[in-house]
């Protein structure tokens, strides 16, 4: 009876435990290559943003130079319509 249980663990159990840890090896590697990606594009989107809020940080400095620029504008203006 022993040795019906072993033969049996040889013949069906180990060949599918050897099949189900291959499965999941396969799995294990797909998940790494798919955080590697997903933290690829993460580093990218972050990149892109870090970009865009420096792009739009000069641009409102920009406009604040311009609207700075207007005030004194209208006020030498209003100096002159004074005179």
């Amino acid at each position: 009876m022993i040795e019906d249980s072993r033969q049996l663990t040889e013949d069906f159990l180990a060949p599918e435990l050897r099949e189900i840890s291959a499965r999941v090896d396969a799995l294990e590697k797909g998940m790494n290559s798919f955080e590697k990606k997903m933290d690829a594009r993460f580093i990218a989107a972050e990149d892109l943003a870090v970009e865009r809020h420096g792009q739009t940080m000069q641009a409102i400095n920009r406009l604040a130079d311009v609207y700075e620029l207007r005030g004194w504008v209208t006020r030498i203006e209003a100096r002159e319509r004074a005179s």
